[in-house]
């Protein structure tokens, strides 16, 4: 064998063995990405997930369910096949187990998911949604965190129009699996936070650690616009929203 064809040959074997290395450490990156998304929702593989329907507030029927709630659950579903897990969906009115055997998603508001509203009342009774203003001209309750507000505002009073939507991951007890909170004031704010969660976990896992309880409030700009795609932080609210109320001075 000439130097020239050892020369060509060697450079092969290195040229074989330098994008073998590169696949291998780019497997080892995906595998560990893919454990801490796990391990932050709580979803091992072939583990399960249920999702938790809300119904359409404005519909007589019980069982209508917003077009953007929807779209909501379809991603939250991808969320947790890619996880490698199992997801069941389930009406909020007919969940009849407790929690920490499988990994919940619940949507909507309290007065849309009667599941949400015991949800907060457990693990995050500094949460509440209030009455809109009866000069506020629409019937958006008001987001209300301890001493904080968070208003809705229409295209008259904000260019756009703006909404706030409660972002929360509860009931973390050791062997248990997470409830994540996605309560909004509209179904288009509730999609924006699904999208929020799946793009953010990463930056969420870093700041409140992978098995860490969080509340955060999520502005969704200008819906009418661009959907559910324009939605920016706003607030962490954890320690006011696990905080009891005090009661009222008699």
């Amino acid at each position: 064998m000439t130097d020239g064809v050892l020369n060509v040959v060697l450079g092969l074997i290195a040229s074989a063995i330098s994008a073998g290395l590169g696949w291998l450490a780019q497997s080892v990156r995906r595998r560990r990405r893919l454990e801490r998304e796990r391990a932050f929702f709580g979803l091992p593989a072939d583990g399960e997930a249920l999702l938790v329907v809300n119904h359409h507030p404005a519909s007589p029927s019980s069982k209508s369910v917003s077009r953007s709630d929807v779209y909501a659950l379809m991603e939250l579903a991808a969320l947790v096949r890619e996880c490698g897990a199992q997801a069941t969906l389930t009406g909020h009115d007919e969940v009849r187990q407790g929690l920490g055997d499988k990994t919940e998603f619940c949507v909507g508001g309290p007065s849309s998911n009667v599941r949400t509203a015991a949800h907060l009342a457990s693990w995050l009774p500094g949460v509440a949604f209030g009455s809109p203003a009866e000069d506020s001209g629409h019937p958006v309750p008001t987001l209300l965190i301890g001493s904080r507000e968070f208003a809705f505002e229409t295209s008259g009073e904000q260019p756009g129009g703006r909404a706030y939507v409660l972002l929360a991951r509860v009931h973390l007890r050791a062997g248990s699996r997470p409830v994540f909170l996605i309560s909004g004031q509209t179904a288009v704010s509730n999609h924006a936070a699904v999208r929020y969660l799946a793009a953010n976990h990463r930056k969420l896992a870093r700041r409140h650690g992978r098995d860490g309880a969080f509340a955060v409030v999520l502005r969704v700009v200008n819906a009418r616009a661009y959907g559910p795609d324009v939605v920016e932080f706003e607030a962490d609210v954890t320690a006011a929203a696990t905080a009891r109320p005090s009661p009222a001075a008699v």
